[in-house]
């Protein structure tokens, strides 16, 4: 059984990115970086090593290669990320339980490596290996 360490991340996907800065900025009064391509994120809330608003479009890019998401595909609303101790174990073990996976074993650019799958509740989960949350200040 993989062993998971923490949260690495949590946050809705965004339709509408304007609507989504307006509940979590203006009414919540979340302060984000706002990174390319509208990505808002934050690592200042307790809870979560993370969280983050994730365009739709950057989500299908990431598992898919395209900014659209296949219709074949349910439309997630929000991602969740679980860093754990191993993540090709983590990966076999999914497969081997018949899921689904859309990323097995991707190193993103930004050097975190993923294997994302669709949840049977519509969230884009994600079993990681996040380099700079596991390093020790």
């Amino acid at each position: 059984m993989m062993k998971v360490l923490f949260i690495a991340g949590f946050g809705p996907i965004a339709s509408d990115v304007n609507a989504s800065r307006q509940l979590y900025e203006d009414v919540l009064g979340l302060t984000f970086k706002v990174e390319d391509g509208e990505y808002r994120h934050t690592e200042e809330l307790d809870g979560a090593r993370a969280f983050a608003v994730w365009p739709l479009a950057q989500a299908a890019e990431s598992c898919f290669g395209s900014s659209r998401w296949p219709a074949d595909v349910v439309t997630p609303q929000a991602w969740l990320e679980f860093d754990v101790v191993d993540v090709e174990a983590a990966t076999r073990e999914l497969e081997g339980r018949g899921y689904k996976l859309l990323v097995r074993n991707r190193t993103e650019p930004w050097g975190q490596v993923v294997t994302r799958l669709v949840s049977p509740e519509g969230l884009l989960v994600g079993v990681t290996m996040t380099p700079w949350m596991r390093e020790k200040p």
